[in-house]
């Protein structure tokens, strides 16, 4: 006979032990190392009283090694849905409190059936890690389990926003989930991935290192690239991940150019001014001089809206979101003040992913050159510039998406093609009039076609001064590739956002049809 008193007991208690995770004292030992709780991260990360959970009385399968004694419900990872700003996402989030946060086939269960819901109704999925990884104790079930969620994430991949928290240790096999979503975010001190740990690597090499050696977060954002930001604290990534979900579609048949209402640009117009003025002056008179090219940028696009990603891997390339009259646009440029905004290895492969993202989500593409070329050397011929540099081609060639680019000063070679020229289906090419379109730098195209007559001269550095005077005169302006139509206008520093604001609206509607195919062989 159903008792109803019995019944709500019993409810109360298995919903107050998920709450409770791995209980008080763990919870209090994941704040002593300055690290939030796992429902603390949902909370902070959704809108107040908008999470629905699920699977949440779900406990592991495994009755070896005394785990029958162990069972927690919710096996160590909340999985649900709520909405941030008012949109719909799905979550996880692995409960360090739990076995450590480690996978179970029952965990990867609930993972996949979030990711699963999240493809169906095409919403976000945001995955909170903070795991030591595969638990040992289910052997190959729990392997098993990372590779059904990594399928899932291949599957969602351009079809729904896939973000990454690293909020603990993300090792062994946990890594490359992250490593196949779009976005991972990190904070300092407490976030780390790694396939293999420090102790694994001192008996295999004797070599001795540290968490932070392997895969802190200054690491990943810095030199390995696997990361794009790192906060000091996890408010401050959730803050991050809220922000950049403003400029994302929910999914990629969503529409992500809805502008800001002109009106409501009113309210920046003196910062507008400002920046009229300002940028002009930024480019200095000589062209061997670096500059910030993200002041420019920042003086083109709507006032605050400028977000880096991956600012400290491969600085000498920008990528970021903005908005460009209230639409969002991803942002491409060199920038001179590292390496002379060359493109090597790290820097194409960068702008490569980013473009690749903006494309698959629909996100038009403002790209600001001023590049002198690839980088040469041993080192980056035996790295594979050559394929790695095709790949930032191969990117922009396939993008569809509205392509818009300016170029500032320097477009030397090769990288001239490769950073979204008309060539390659850029919709709308500017320059400014200080501006070197060549093959090189007069200098160096002089030393070759005048080396005989430099050579012959009763004064050759007298003649070589004439002749690239005459060459730079002659062929490095924007003026040969005007009248050839690659470059569809010169213009004022002053007038760039003017006509970028104009040709985004004009080309927002951008139908490309593709030859049919199952999907191109980029060079990986």
């Amino acid at each position: 006979m159903f008792d109803r008193e019995t019944a709500l007991n019993r409810l109360h208690e298995l919903r107050q032990k998920s709450l409770d995770g791995g209980g008080q004292e763990k919870n209090a030992q994941q704040h002593k190392r300055g690290k939030l709780t796992a429902r603390e991260r949902v909370n902070l990360l959704v809108d107040s009283g908008s999470f629905i959970e699920l699977d949440a009385f779900v406990t592991h399968e495994c009755i070896d090694f005394g785990m029958s004694d162990k069972k927690f419900t919710g096996d160590g990872v909340i999985t649900g849905f709520g909405r941030i700003d008012g949109r719909l996402v799905y979550i996880f989030s692995q409960d360090f409190t739990v076995f450590g946060g480690s996978l179970s086939a029952t965990m990867a269960k609930k993972i996949c059936k979030i990711m699963d819901l999240a493809l169906k109704n095409g919403a976000p999925v945001i995955g909170i890690n903070d795991s030591g990884g595969a638990r040992i104790q289910e052997g190959v079930a729990s392997l098993g389990g990372y590779a059904d969620i990594f399928f899932r994430n291949v599957k969602s991949s351009g079809v729904i926003p896939q973000i990454s928290l690293i909020c603990g240790p993300c090792a062994g096999g946990a890594v490359y989930s992250p490593a196949i979503t779009d976005f991972t975010f990190m904070v300092d001190d407490t976030s780390h991935m790694f396939i293999t740990g420090p102790d694994v690597i001192k008996a295999v090499t004797g070599e001795v290192v540290t968490f932070d050696d392997l895969g802190g977060s200054q690491t990943h954002t810095a030199i390995s690239g696997v990361a794009d930001n790192r906060y000091a604290s996890e408010p401050e990534m959730f803050a991050a991940v809220k922000q950049l979900l403003t400029y994302l579609p929910s999914n990629n048949l969503d529409a992500t150019t809805d502008a800001v209402d002109p009106s409501t640009q009113a309210q920046y117009a003196d910062e507008l001014e400002i920046a009229q003025n300002k940028i002009g002056k930024i480019v200095p008179a000589n062209p061997n001089l670096p500059y910030d090219m993200g002041e420019v940028i920042r003086c083109v696009v709507d006032p605050g809206s400028f977000v880096e990603m991956k600012p400290e891997f491969a600085p000498h390339i920008i990528t970021a979101f903005a908005r460009l009259g209230g639409i969002a646009v991803g942002v491409v440029g060199n920038n001179p003040n590292s390496l002379a905004g060359v493109l090597d290895i790290n820097s194409s492969v960068k702008a490569a992913r980013f473009v690749r993202f903006c494309d698959a989500f629909n996100i038009p593409l403002v790209t600001f050159v001023d590049v002198p070329g690839f980088l040469p050397g041993v080192a980056q011929e035996r790295g594979g510039i050559i394929r790695h540099g095709a790949k930032l081609l191969y990117a922009y060639c396939e993008a569809t998406v509205p392509k818009l680019t300016v170029i500032t000063r320097k477009a030397y070679g090769g990288a001239y093609d490769v950073m979204s020229s008309k060539h390659i289906g850029a919709d709308l090419n500017l320059s400014w009039p200080n501006a070197e379109i060549a093959v090189m730098g007069a200098a160096g195209a002089c030393n070759i076609i005048f080396r005989s007559e430099i050579m012959a001269a009763k004064d050759p550095e007298a003649k070589r001064k004439e002749v690239v005077a005459d060459y730079a005169d002659k062929f490095a302006n924007p003026y040969i590739a005007a009248q050839k139509g690659y470059i569809d206008a010169v213009i004022l520093p002053e007038e760039t956002r003017s006509y970028l604001c104009r040709g985004l609206r004009a080309s927002i509607n951008k139908v490309e049809t593709m030859p049919k195919r199952k999907h191109g062989n980029i060079p990986l």
